[in-house]
């Protein structure tokens, strides 16, 4: 592994440590916890500062050294989890955030930072009653304890641990005698036997290749596991063996007393670097130096399994696999060019009509269609992790409020792409914020009201005809309609007198600097966000609608597609030109025969079954010249629970669609959402569903609306 993307996995893995270690840390405040939360807590803390120590991040290393040792005061009873102790854990937690992507070059360091720094170290002395805590040498790495499942077989015997480098360890960045080191903060180290094995010529000796083979005879409170934990970061660039012992104490020379034995632990690794100086005169090639004298060969006979071996075991029993989504990325962008070659080869074997070349293009087209799903779900996440993170937004804002508030969080095992789930963040970020400020109330007026004092947001997902949905709820007053009817008269966004609907004035929210609130806030008021938030929702083909109910709270539904790559489409002509309808939302389709149409040329609708169904012709739409064939075909489609539908010309069948997006100057085109290539090489747009159902309602009520004031009406 590359010193770069040794950083960037170090990165990764502390971003999800810091969220664990924040989520625990909650949970222990709201008494949701069980006792293994304060461990988690201290794992999730050793882990970032042993890590941290093998990149020399020493600022990182240092700071985390004071929040370690507070944890594991509390871990041993020491002090107990108090809401403020717990406040100045989530602090310190938000520093180490700040020290990691410092150390990484994502920001600099602020004017604010060491005084920030220093408050919290303060804190942390004053909560453990003691003087300051002597943070570790930073050259000292500090690898991660072994997992919490992992057996403790301890022993206070003489263990022997023998590992020889692999020769690209230097290459990789890493520091053999870091690992050595840290091996000393685990228990007391004997003796370090190093050799450089198969060390060439001196003309021929390359300085970045690694020789070194070390025995290390140690004592303390050990276990395999724990020994191994000490070169996790270099698991795959060694040969580590650890030999459990026999003897219940070492068996140290006669006269050996405590000051020796510190001495010799604290000398063994400085010697390692003379074993250097005898490599060039040995022609052998093989140099043996011992730092300290053994003790007696007492080892081996009850050995562990090699290190080796179990990790291929456990890996062998891994269920995960960590995959960089560039990857994938380029895995979907392949398979999309597999659709769209196998939709030519289907063409041409139809073409040339050769039974075989269709049956064979059949069957590729199967797999093709197989190989599509199982990539895409690669790239499925749960949306649980995104709704766990606010629980510190709803902590922190509940408290600078004056407001009690429970999140409820339900459907977190819902899927859809990962490439979704990062771009909803901040949009959810928007509403959580709003629907705290806004929407629920002071304890007072929920007292007032005959409400509970505690508030409940509520964050849910499901999934709905193809797509995804994602509700922020509240328990809060609701919008108030006339006054926000009212601002938008002020405004200028709408006339006096305006008659609309509440679903009209609840869309009002949306538009660009729009609020209601009476003064300006940390949190709220300045009128953006909420426009920010329908134009990155529509910026990935979805929707937001506004369900509210005065006195009795809100809630904000969001619509999304499951993935943003490649999806099953129904095909259709118009005019001559093709367009995609995505499958996930066709009910049905219809010949639209002249006598079933009822309405003028402004309200189109049919009688379905009893049910009025508005519909769009296309060929209208798209201002598409001509007459329209002898038969026309209505597409009925269905929506976030309403139907439309799509008068076209021709029905040409399902078809596997690789979406291409159009590009900024076809962004704001209504009615289409991307576009594809057939197997023709001709181009296709995607039609917005959405977009168009909208379209047909709205049309739909204008012509209502001019019926009931056109003259002669009451």
């Amino acid at each position: 592994m590359k010193l770069d993307d040794a950083l960037a996995t170090f990165d990764e893995e502390a971003r999800e440590l810091l969220e664990d270690m924040e989520l625990q840390l909650l949970a222990m405040e709201t008494g949701d916890a069980g006792s293994e939360a304060i461990h988690a807590v201290f794992r999730a803390a050793h882990t970032i500062k042993g890590s941290g120590g093998l990149f020399g991040f020493d600022a990182l290393v240092g700071f985390t050294h004071h929040v370690e040792s507070l944890i594991d005061l509390m871990r041993d009873g020491g002090c107990a989890a108090s809401p403020a102790l717990i406040g100045l854990l989530l602090r310190c937690g938000d520093h180490m955030g700040f020290l990691l992507a410092e150390a990484l070059g994502k920001r600099g360091r602020e004017a604010t930072d060491s005084a920030r720094e220093a408050d919290l170290v303060h804190s942390l002395e004053q909560a453990m009653g003691k003087s300051p805590a002597v943070a570790p040498t930073p050259s000292v790495s500090s690898p991660p304890e072994a997992p919490a499942h992992a057996p403790a077989r301890s022993s206070q015997g003489v263990w022997q641990v023998e590992v020889q480098f692999g020769a690209d360890v230097f290459r990789n960045g890493l520091d053999p005698l870091g690992f050595l080191r840290y091996l000393g903060t685990l228990g007391t180290v004997c003796s370090v036997h190093t050799r450089l094995l198969a060390v060439p010529p001196l003309a021929t000796f390359n300085a970045e290749t690694c020789h070194l083979s070390c025995t290390i005879a140690m004592t303390g409170e050990l276990s395999a596991e724990r020994i191994a934990s000490a070169f996790e970061f270099v698991r795959d660039d060694c040969t580590l063996q650890i030999t459990a012992p026999r003897a219940e104490a070492p068996d140290y020379p006669t006269g050996a007393n405590d000051a020796t034995r510190a001495g010799q632990a604290r000398h063994a690794s400085a010697n390692l670097a003379e074993a250097a100086e005898h490599a060039a005169g040995d022609p052998a090639g093989q140099v043996e130096h011992a730092a300290v004298a053994p003790a007696d060969g007492e080892h081996g006979a009850e050995g562990v399994p090699e290190a080796r071996a179990g990790r291929e075991a456990r890996t062998g029993e891994s269920r995960f696999l960590r995959v960089e989504a560039d990857k994938l990325d380029l895995l979907i962008n392949l398979i999309g060019e597999l659709v769209i070659a196998g939709a030519s080869c289907s063409l041409v074997a139809q073409r040339v009509r050769s039974a075989e070349m269709v049956e064979a293009t059949s069957t590729i087209s199967t797999l093709v269609e197989s190989i599509r799903d199982t990539a895409l779900n690669l790239r499925m996440v749960q949306i649980g992790a995104t709704f766990s993170r606010f629980q510190r937004v709803v902590r922190d804002l509940s408290q600078e409020l004056g407001k009690e508030i429970e999140l409820r969080i339900s459907g977190a095992e819902t899927e859809l792409d990962k490439s979704v789930v990062e771009k909803i963040g901040d949009p959810l970020m928007h509403l959580v914020r709003n629907a705290l400020d806004h929407g629920i109330e002071s304890p007072e007026k929920r007292l007032a009201a005959g409400k509970p004092v505690t508030g409940v947001l509520q964050l849910h997902a499901y999934h709905e005809s193809g797509s995804i949905v994602i509700e922020v709820g509240d328990d809060g007053g609701g919008l108030n309609t006339e006054r926000i009817q009212a601002k938008a008269v002020e405004r200028g966004l709408i006339s006096e007198g305006a008659n609309l609907s509440e679903r009209e004035i609840h869309k009002l929210i949306f538009e660009p600097g729009f609020s209601t609130a009476e003064a300006v806030t940390n949190v709220s008021g300045r009128g953006v966000g909420m426009d920010v938030v329908r134009r990155n929702i529509e910026g990935l083909r979805g929707s937001i609608e506004v369900e509210s109910l005065r006195g009795v709270g809100s809630t904000m539904r969001i619509r999304l597609p499951l993935t943003l790559a490649i999806i099953d489409g129904f095909l259709v002509g118009v005019a001559g030109d093709s367009y995609v309808v995505p499958l996930s939302m066709v009910v049905e389709c219809l010949e639209l025969r002249p006598e079933n149409i009822e309405g003028n040329g402004e309200r189109n609708y049919v009688n379905l079954r009893g049910e009025v169904l508005p519909f769009v012709r296309l060929r209208s739409l798209f201002e598409k010249g001509g007459e329209a064939g002898r038969r026309e075909n209505i597409v009925v489609v269905r929506y976030a629970g309403r139907s439309a539908g799509l008068v076209v010309d021709e029905l040409l069948g399902d078809f596997q669609t690789v979406i291409k997006p159009l590009g900024r100057l076809f962004g704001a085109v209504r009615g289409i959402s991307g576009s594809t290539i057939l197997g023709s090489g001709d181009v296709a747009l995607i039609l917005d569903v959405p977009s168009l159902i909208q379209l047909a309602a709205d049309r739909e009520t204008a012509a209502t609306h001019a019926a009931l004031a056109a003259p002669g009406r009451s």
